[in-house]
């Protein structure tokens, strides 16, 4: 049975596309089993694995019951994609009028959990009723954290979040862990962050930190992760690290 992680901040330019994408592809080559639905409207995600964003059959199609989960699934040579579409936007309006709306991913997803060990669900960078459908479906959280200055701005409200979605919606719901990202070891300022981030989640911060890297930006407009467009590059060496990190806290757990 697979384990759903939702990659969430808020914040918007942290990574979080950028770790889901590569993360999901990391972990196929490690054979994984893994899934990326891609929930935000933006569907960079989408574009990053190289499918047309206007498909006939989406996450969006899939939740409000316009197709089957698995009629939505593109299987790609990086791991398998649940795409998205800018139609999803409009989404939080159709959704008001259906019952139980903060578990419509979730009803998605676990009709198709049993087919993958990962489901990495890659969020859009606010708290409202897509993100709030993705910490219901998701059993964990991981967090992208950007080492630059107000690194820590808006994590208060996601944790604020996480506790009300605990507390009233989805009790299981922890933190998996925090990814560094945008490291620069040249600077005294990302290692003060670092060790800011390590203070504030003690414990659950991977070890694996993930650079500033000219390969890691150009991947996307490729239309492929940076395994599959530069997989020498010192991005694609800081994923792989990641997702052996991975592996080993999923073993253990």
């Amino acid at each position: 049975m697979g384990r759903i992680i939702a990659v969430v901040n808020q914040k918007g330019g942290v990574g979080k596309t950028t770790t889901a994408v590569n993360l999901t592809a990391a972990l196929k080559s490690r054979g994984q089993r893994v899934l990326l639905c891609d929930f935000d409207p933006q569907a960079n995600a989408t574009s990053g694995f190289g499918i047309e964003k206007n498909r006939p059959a989406t996450v969006y199609h899939a939740i409000l019951g316009l197709c089957e989960p698995r009629d939505a699934i593109v299987t790609t040579p990086h791991g398998d994609l649940m795409p998205s579409t800018p139609s999803l936007s409009g989404a939080a309006v159709e959704l008001v009028g259906m019952e139980d709306r903060e578990y419509a991913l979730k009803r998605v997803l676990d009709a198709v959990k049993d087919d993958y060990d990962t489901i990495f669900i890659d969020c859009p960078p606010s708290l409202e009723l897509l993100t709030l459908n993705a910490l219901c479906a998701a059993e964990q959280i991981l967090v992208p954290v950007q080492c630059e200055y107000y690194a820590l701005e808006g994590l208060s409200d996601l944790m604020a979040t996480l506790r009300a979605v605990k507390a009233r919606l989805n009790p299981g719901l922890s933190i998996f862990g925090v990814v560094l990202t945008m490291y620069d070891g040249r600077l005294n300022l990302s290692a003060q962050v670092a060790e800011e981030v390590r203070r504030h989640f003690p414990g659950n911060v991977f070890a694996a930190m993930i650079p500033r890297n000219v390969r890691l930006s150009e991947a996307p407009s490729h239309g492929l992760p940076v395994f599959a467009y530069d997989k020498y590059s010192r991005g694609a060496v800081a994923y792989d690290a990641l997702a052996k990190e991975i592996i080993k806290k999923e073993a253990r757990s």
